[in-house]
């Protein structure tokens, strides 16, 4: 990146919402000292390396990639080293910033964001510089579009939701699995090792997803299969038991009326067939 490149748009009347008013990228060599912008600022580093320098940290080291926020009416300066930096940067105003903020989505004393997912940034970073060359209302919107995502992108790698996210899809899976075996014996130390992770990772983890420990969710989905067997066959009580892996039609009845506040027989009355 060597060319700069600079756009500035003054925001539609009815953009009140959010609205991109510049947007540039540039390979940067020089300093930016004591500076005041009126609106919000999202500068990107993609390579390189120099400081940031506000009231609320001081002076803070940077390192490629990461992307830093700049907020309306405080003094900021920032550098690269003498090698310089790659940037992208855009200026963005409107009453979702007070949003972002609350939500500590951007926060003013963690402006500096280590970035994992360079590539997912710069075609952010590359289609709201492109709406806003654009210059219609369609472009405007979509480039106000492009920052959410930036906002919502930095975020989740400010907080490692990125890497999570492969962890909830990883679960899902293991859920999934112990849904389709509900019906069979559990043995919960083989299950996890299966799945290769210690009995009480398995546990802590299975229930931050489903809000239940594993023993619980498969009890959960017999006893749902067995309601369904209830009210859509005419199965003996005990023959419904043992489809549902339990050999004792007592304790099925028990621990159904526990759940149901009613028994087996009651609840099958309740749905005749039709």
């Amino acid at each position: 990146m060597r060319d700069a490149e600079a756009i500035y748009r003054t925001p539609l009347s009815a953009a009140g919402g959010l609205a991109v008013t510049g947007s540039g990228r540039q390979h940067a060599r020089r300093a930016v000292t004591d500076r005041k912008l009126p609106s919000f600022a999202v500068v990107l580093v993609e390579r390189g390396q120099g400081w940031l320098e506000t009231a609320a940290t001081g002076r803070m080291s940077l390192t490629g990639p990461a992307l830093f926020w700049l907020f309306p009416n405080r003094v900021h300066s920032y550098a690269p080293d003498e090698d310089g930096w790659d940037e992208r940067w855009a200026l963005f105003e409107g009453s979702f910033t007070r949003d972002f903020v609350r939500l500590r989505l951007i926060a003013e004393r963690h402006p500096v964001v280590a970035l994992h997912h360079l590539d997912e940034m710069v075609r952010l970073f590359g289609k709201l510089h492109a709406d806003l060359l654009d210059d219609t209302n369609l472009g405007q919107a979509s480039a106000a579009l492009m920052l959410h995502r930036i906002v919502i992108s930095a975020a989740r790698q400010a907080s490692g939701a990125a890497d999570r996210r492969q962890e909830r899809r990883d679960m899902a899976d293991i859920v999934e699995t112990l849904r389709r075996r509900a019906m069979q014996p559990l043995d919960l130390a083989a299950f996890a090792a299966e799945h290769g992770m210690s009995p009480a990772t398995l546990r802590r983890r299975f229930t931050l997803e489903t809000g239940l420990p594993p023993k619980a969710f498969q009890l959960r989905a017999r006893m749902d299969h067995a309601k369904q067997l209830l009210a859509t066959t005419d199965e003996k009580i005990e023959t419904v038991a043992a489809m549902i892996g339990l050999d004792d039609p007592f304790y099925f009845s028990r621990v159904f009326h526990e759940r149901e506040g009613c028994s087996p027989r009651e609840f099958r009355a309740r749905y005749p067939r039709v």
